[in-house]
């Protein structure tokens, strides 16, 4: 295995949300308990350079979405040992506003979007409330304005950013969405983000109730399961259990900033 094109991977955890079990489903849950989101950016580190994905959302954002910022994003990514005036490609799952805020965190990116997904945050279907609920509208007009700033690459379905890293369009959560495939020391892993947000969404056929096709959503779990070297190199987007499986980056950091490219512990 080249090591040119082999990568660490960090998830950050930055925010948090309490919320009951049958928030999480379409069709509710049976169960009525507590089962909290956690959110997170990830970075995939190798010797070609950094690549962020998605920039999730700041404190003024949790305050209007009644979620909590548990440490800023760029102090988990410091943390890691990555500066974020250096990055120069974030690769943006889909638009929603937990994935594309922080617009100015990185001044010297170029940002990686699905044709799809700009077409669809700018389209028709953002005169509907309920398709337009998880999206900004600055977030969405920042991401325009560096269409014009010649600071997007747009793909189109599969696609490779670098040697090692490819996009596949899902859809299903949001009409664009895109995962991330990332060549390991472990073998193929897969940064879900929303095609699965939970280790139950895509272990069980649970879909998440915030869709633009449930059908998508399920079709997709196929696809994460075709692209990651086993089911235990998927990640979801926004499952707790994330920071329990893996371990942290560095002493200190538990809970915070865990490695993905090493094996999960299974807990």
């Amino acid at each position: 295995m080249s090591d040119e094109d082999v990568y660490d991977i960090y998830a950050v955890h930055y925010g948090h949300h309490d919320r009951q079990s049958p928030e999480n489903y379409i069709g509710g849950d049976a169960h009525d308990e507590l089962q909290p989101l956690d959110y997170y950016v990830w970075a995939i580190v190798g010797p070609k350079g950094t690549y962020i994905v998605d920039t999730g959302f700041d404190e003024a954002m949790g305050r209007k979405r009644s979620r909590s910022v548990v440490r800023p994003i760029a102090e988990g990514l410091k943390a890691a040992g990555i500066r974020c005036d250096a990055v120069e490609n974030v690769i943006v799952s889909h638009l929603h506003y937990d994935h594309t805020g922080n617009y100015d965190l990185f001044p010297r990116a170029r940002y990686h979007l699905q044709d799809t997904e700009m077409a669809y945050a700018t389209g028709r279907c953002m005169c509907h409330s309920f398709l337009k609920l998880p999206f900004e509208e600055e977030d969405v007009v920042a991401m325009v304005r560096k269409v014009f700033a010649g600071r997007v690459a747009f793909h189109d379905g599969a696609d490779q950013i670098a040697p090692g890293i490819t996009v596949h369009k899902i859809g299903g959560h949001s009409k664009g969405l895109q995962c991330v495939r990332v060549k390991t020391r472990r073998g193929h892993v897969v940064i879900a983000s929303d095609a699965s947000h939970l280790y139950n969404h895509f272990e069980n056929g649970r879909v998440f109730p915030v869709t633009y096709s449930p059908a998508e959503v399920l079709e997709g779990y196929d696809t994460l399961r075709r692209l990651a070297t086993s089911p235990a190199h998927i990640i979801p987007g926004h499952d707790p259990a994330v920071l329990k499986r893996y371990p942290a980056a560095a002493p200190g950091l538990e809970n915070w900033v865990v490695r993905l490219d090493r094996d999960p512990s299974g807990g």
